[in-house]
């Protein structure tokens, strides 16, 4: 299995934060996908915030986060404000 931190965008504290909701391989972070990761990541730290889920999608897809498409950005932000209503 493979470290979080050897995925782009995973720092010492992001892995951190995703083992301590379960998350402790990059396989599983990639089979978990990046809004159940990010949705698990806010239930237990509710200051985490949309530039968070850009970071899990960049790990599980291998792009910098601030490179993922406008489009991808659109639907997470959707996504990350659905979970505030």
């Amino acid at each position: 299995m493979a470290e979080l931190t050897s995925m782009m965008n995973i720092g010492a504290e992001m892995k951190r934060k995703l083992v301590s909701v379960g998350i402790d391989s990059a396989e599983e972070l990639i089979f978990t996908g990046s809004k159940q990761a990010f949705q698990r990541l806010k239930e237990k730290y509710p200051n985490v915030c949309l530039v968070h889920l850009y970071t899990l999608e960049g790990a599980i897809t291998n792009t910098e986060y601030n490179s993922l498409s406008k489009e991808k950005k659109a639907e997470l932000k959707e996504f990350s404000d659905s979970l505030k209503e």
